[in-house]
């Protein structure tokens, strides 16, 4: 992997070197370690000027083939790679909270997040429990609730969805284990209101894995504080959708790149909101 911006990087201090005498600065192109990339995406400080009124912080991670494709037949595993891999394992063990639609709940048969030995003294540090929550957005809760998900998580998953939400469905999902949060007033959620009643639970650090169909949700609401986009160096064709889908917004929001990373022809960005 190799840092391609931002160039020049800043010194690394030499407490931070390894034996060999490099750091995530070196634009050389080796692997780096899973510290080197969990600084390279650390959250922003409490005290950032960025956080100015947020609650918390919401990331995106999301990988797009060449030609635009977010999944190749229902499925984003295909358009990942070794380094993509590893960047979705750090992205997670940064965050309090994974937020994630029920549709690829089930397309992509999600699993509780892992407590990783590689990042438990950063997460003890941080005040940070073992394991991200997984908070799955739902209106109408229609998931299987005697899944791994639910019934063996070291972590209770959350399950977000609106006041209105079928109380025999949310009766159920407290049943089986899960903590049921309604940020929205009628049957689904309000996106606007996701990242302020997940801080309010303790989960400031927010990453979300989609689907398009909520991510467009979340950008079209002004809620998106970051984007992380893989880009595969496949071409996919077929009639998968981008990586957001929604309606068109008045004014296109811009966002300011922040880095570029590189390894074996896949290009890892990560933009934050202007």
């Amino acid at each position: 992997m190799r840092r391609l911006f931002p160039l020049p990087a800043p010194p690394v201090p030499a407490a931070d070197l390894d034996s060999s005498g490099t750091g995530t600065t070196d634009p050389t192109d080796r692997e780096w370690t899973l510290d080197e990339l969990a600084e390279a995406y650390a959250y922003p400080a409490p005290d950032d000027p960025a956080r100015s009124g947020c609650p918390g912080w919401l990331r995106a991670n999301m990988v797009s083939s060449l030609d635009g494709a977010a999944h190749h037949e229902g499925r984003s595993q295909p358009l990942s790679g070794a380094a993509d891999m590893r960047i979705f394992g750090v992205l997670r063990g940064l965050a309090d909270a994974v937020v994630v639609g029920a549709e690829t709940v089930r397309q992509e048969g999600y699993r509780p997040a892992r407590a990783r030995e590689a990042f438990a003294a950063r997460r003890a540090a941080a005040g940070q429990g073992p394991a991200p929550a997984i908070a799955v957005v739902t209106a109408g809760l229609g998931l299987d609730f005697t899944l791994p998900l639910f019934t063996g998580p070291r972590v209770p998953t959350v399950v977000l969805t609106g006041a209105g939400a079928p109380a025999d469905r949310v009766a159920q999902a407290r049943a089986a284990g899960a903590e049921v949060l309604f940020a929205g007033e009628g049957l689904g959620v309000d996106p606007a209101r996701l990242a302020g009643v997940l801080a309010g639970r303790g989960h400031r650090r927010l990453l979300t894995e989609g689907g398009p169909r909520l991510l467009g949700q979340l950008a079209a609401a002004d809620a998106l504080d970051e984007m992380c986009l893989s880009l595969a160096p496949v071409v996919a064709l077929g009639d998968a959708p981008r990586i957001m889908n929604g309606p068109a917004v008045p004014v296109p929001e811009r966002f300011t790149l922040a880095s570029v990373l590189e390894e074996a022809g896949f290009l890892f960005t990560r933009y934050r909101r202007s």
